[in-house]
């Protein structure tokens, strides 16, 4: 499939099946996220991937807990894929997919965050040409921002000097695929 059709394709899913992915594929989306583009070809991005159904569920709770509703810059994402936008009973920041990587950048690096969502821009992209569907979550520093995250990042042993920047969660999409929506209009523009 071209680059751009699979662009066009991929979607956000926050619907999932009670389905794990293989590993096979989870190792092949994270080899995506490896070669993603990066500030000075530094490669200083971390990616741990969470392959366990129970932890990525714990994790995907601390996400949420802290969420912050007052900070929105809009109310509504998707009637067919509800975010906890849209829906506040939702307690799970992962949305029930059975798995997710976390995608770590140095805490006090300039391009920390553009490299990491650059990471998880081209995990998505696999996770779509493997036909594994996929959403790419914020708030990391905030998920692992209390006693029970810590204790996690220490366990992993991640370095004080690393913070969480996103998440891509993973798994298989429960119900109907979403279509395209419409682009909005004016959005760009070419000077000569």
């Amino acid at each position: 499939m071209d680059i751009l059709d699979l662009m066009k394709k991929r979607r956000s899913i926050r619907k999932y099946q009670d389905r794990q992915i293989d590993r096979k594929d989870l190792e092949k989306i994270i080899e995506a996220g490896l070669y993603a583009p990066n500030a000075g070809g530094g490669q200083r991005a971390r990616i741990i991937a969470v392959h366990n159904r129970a932890l990525t569920a714990q994790i995907g709770r601390l996400n949420l807990a802290r969420f912050d509703r007052s900070r929105l810059a809009g109310g509504y994402v998707s009637a067919e894929q509800p975010s906890n936008i849209d829906d506040p009973t939702i307690k799970n920041g992962f949305y029930g997919a059975p798995a997710v990587c976390i995608i770590f950048g140095a805490r006090n690096f300039l391009y920390s965050v553009p490299d990491a969502f650059c990471c998880a821009e081209n995990m998505v992209l696999e996770a779509a040409h493997l036909g594994i569907a996929s959403c790419i979550v914020a708030r990391g520093e905030e998920t692992f921002d209390n006693e029970a995250g810590a204790a996690l990042l220490k366990k992993w042993g991640i370095p004080d000097t690393e913070t969480a920047r996103c998440f891509v969660i993973l798994g298989y999409c429960d119900g109907r695929y979403p279509q395209v929506k419409p682009r909005k209009e004016d959005r760009f523009m070419i000077i000569d």
